[in-house]
């Protein structure tokens, strides 16, 4: 049965209680006071998030065929300058005028107007009231495609004030996000942390593609760190400033988006929210999900194309795979307005949490913009060369520039200016054609080119390939989300006699501790058949706790769940009859006997996901249901006492 997730009954403090004490995650610093947006994983977290990163690494890097690379953090201006993230890499910020702290104004705006909201519900409203909470419910639809006048709009129009002093707030004014620093002594050479791991790929393209031979499409793969000076970090690590990243660019032409795999996934239905149902439901809350088969969604054009649907549906395996619950995840639509001007369509993995619908995982397809904004700002070509199956006729200006006269005119600058005309493209050499025609001199950058110093004519020639720039899809995940997510999903409280426990319901894939081996006491006379336990799992790599402290089983079982191991296995006085050892399911609190060798086997394949519990269960003839401890007699504390039957 699929386990749900309620968010409006989750007790976020009881587990945030059990992420700090049982130390998946803590504040950086806290001996010092902490810094805003930055944490520390603890042994299980740390565990977690490389199980995860694993995962995605196999999932897609080596399942897929990619290339992977590791490129720095720091990252010089002009890279990010041609990107774009110098000038555009910012959010809108507000600044209480008296106290002078700072908000982001987007998050600041929803927040006050969803508490509004909230409160209205509480009680009967006026039809005054009424028409400004239909005010309210439509700018909450709009506000992430509001540009900065729009925001300061809404902040006159709903009196948007200081949430601690109640004072008046500044207007929005825009603040960039990246870490700005200097490379060597001098400080002369400007640099910032890197804030995405995609900009190393594209400005290795021309490697990459020398790498892989020349062969076209390809994908690119980059698992590291990103920095960002988020104005204030909240949620946990669900915003922070130093985040892992894992990030996918696939190359491909931008005339053929088809996927050479997308026969494998054309079946699967994607949870989908379109634009059409953002656009017809009142609030965030009323959007409801259609189910779509990947195949269908492109051929109603809901999806741009097979390459983006491809990564949507995998992204959706992975995303189950790794634990998000299904009914708690959806594809929501950019809409129009959200959208870059070179973009084709993007996507945004959205996970529901306590804190509401989360972006996860950013999936666009983001044309030829990259890869063109860097060819031009670093002078060198990064195309790809397509080699036609048969030599094609094509007919084009061709403009032959007259040295002679060129040089009289121009001298010293004669080589620039030949330049200049050699690399004008097609259309801009019928530009220059025309322009010609109707007047007697142009201008060409910083030169006037004259009617007598050029030969235009039209000839045919016979070409065997083209160069092309290529289209970029690309898939962005941010696993410190992933993972908080796939904790919350995992969390629920079970009744374990007078008293409620926590469960970390995670999948034995990402569980940080994959088995705890319980000796029913710290007896010396169990340490032969725990190290051959021990021993057995380590050779298998599987990763392991012992548990001898001196509290009850159930009780170590609990502390088990808690960090959510999946599987425990229990050594008792049997074990020194027989070699044999319980093994015991952490959902179901089932358990089953075997021999030492049978058991590490079986976890091999229930941690690979070879097999079920529920199948283990049934079929496995060398496991069997435990009823209860068989021998009556055995030594503990170097004396003979009678043991009662254990129940299961």
């Amino acid at each position: 049965m699929q386990r749900r997730f309620d968010r409006k009954s989750f007790d976020r403090d009881a587990f945030e209680t059990v992420l700090r004490r049982r130390f998946f995650l803590a504040p950086a610093f806290e001996i010092y006071g902490g810094v805003a947006g930055l944490f520390d994983y603890g042994p299980p977290g740390c565990a977690m998030k490389n199980h995860l990163i694993q995962l995605w690494r196999d999932h897609f890097v080596v399942e897929e065929g990619m290339l992977e690379i590791d490129g720095p953090t720091l990252t010089p201006d002009p890279v990010l300058r041609a990107s774009g993230h110098v000038d555009r890499f910012q959010d809108y910020m507000v600044r209480d005028l008296d106290t002078g702290a700072c908000y982001r104004a987007d998050h600041l705006l929803r927040e006050t107007l969803e508490n509004r909201i909230a409160a209205m519900d509480r009680k009967r409203t006026d039809v005054q009231e009424d028409r400004l909470r239909s005010a309210m419910e439509t700018c909450l639809q709009r506000i992430d495609e509001m540009n900065q006048e729009q925001i300061a709009a809404a902040y006159q129009q709903f009196d948007i004030r200081a949430p601690e002093s109640d004072a008046p707030l500044s207007a929005p004014y825009p603040f960039n996000l990246m870490f700005q620093t200097q490379i060597g002594p001098t400080g002369t050479i400007p640099a910032y942390l890197r804030p995405e791991t995609a900009q190393g790929i594209f400005v290795n393209f021309r490697r990459l593609l020398d790498y892989n031979n020349g062969r076209m499409p390809f994908a690119c793969a980059q698992i590291g760190l990103s920095f960002r000076n988020e104005i204030s970090p909240r949620a946990g690590i669900l915003r922070v400033r130093e985040f892992a990243q894992a990030e996918i660019e696939h190359f491909v032409h931008p005339d053929r988006k088809d996927h050479p795999k997308f026969n494998l996934i054309a079946d699967l239905e994607l949870i989908l929210l379109p634009r059409k149902e953002q656009h017809a439901a009142r609030s965030r809350e009323q959007m409801t999900t259609v189910l779509l088969r990947a195949a269908e969604a492109v051929r109603q054009g809901i999806v741009d194309n097979e390459t983006l649907a491809y990564f949507i549906a995998r992204t959706q395996q992975y995303a189950q795979m790794i634990g998000i619950l299904p009914n708690h995840m959806r594809f929501r639509q950019h809409l129009e307005s959200e959208m870059a001007h070179y973009a084709r369509d993007c996507w945004d993995l959205e996970v529901e949490t306590s804190y509401g619908w989360v972006e996860c995982v950013g999936l666009a397809d983001r044309a030829c913009y990259d890869l063109q904004a860097h060819s031009a700002a670093s002078k060198v070509d990064l195309v790809a060369y397509e080699k036609f199956d048969e030599p094609r006729d094509e007919t084009f200006l061709q403009i032959t520039p007259l040295k002679r006269v060129i040089g009289t005119k121009f001298r010293g600058e004669t080589p620039q200016v030949l330049e200049a005309i050699e690399k004008l493209g097609e259309t801009e050499r019928a530009q220059l054609q025309q322009q010609l025609t109707d007047q007697d001199q142009v201008q060409l950058g910083p030169y006037v080119i004259t009617r007598e110093m050029v030969t235009i004519e039209r000839v045919n020639r016979k070409i065997h390939g083209r160069s092309y720039c290529p289209s970029v899809i690309e898939p962005s995940f941010g696993i410190g989300r992933l993972l908080y997510c796939v904790l919350e999903h995992a969390f629920y409280n079970r009744t374990g006699g007078d008293e409620l426990r926590t469960v970390l319901a995670l999948k034995p894939a990402i569980a940080p501790v994959k088995s705890v081996v319980l000796p029913l006491s710290k007896n010396e006379v169990f340490e032969p058949v725990i190290q051959a336990v021990l021993h057995a799992l380590a050779k298998c790599r599987l990763t392991v706790r012992l548990d001898e402290s001196n509290v009850s089983i159930g009780r170590r079982y609990a502390r088990a769940d808690e960090i959510g191991v999946p599987f425990c296995v229990t050594i008792d006085f049997d074990s020194l009859v027989d070699h044999s050892v319980t093994l015991r399911e952490r959902d179901s609190m089932e358990q089953v006997r075997g021999s030492v060798g049978d058991v590490v086997r079986v976890l091999v394949e229930l941690v690979t996901g070879e097999r079920s519990w529920t199948e283990l269960v049934s079929t496995d003839p060398s496991l069997k249901p435990f009823t209860g401890q068989q021998s009556t007699s055995a030594v503990e504390d170097g004396t003979v006492c009678e043991k009662p039957t254990q129940s299961a």
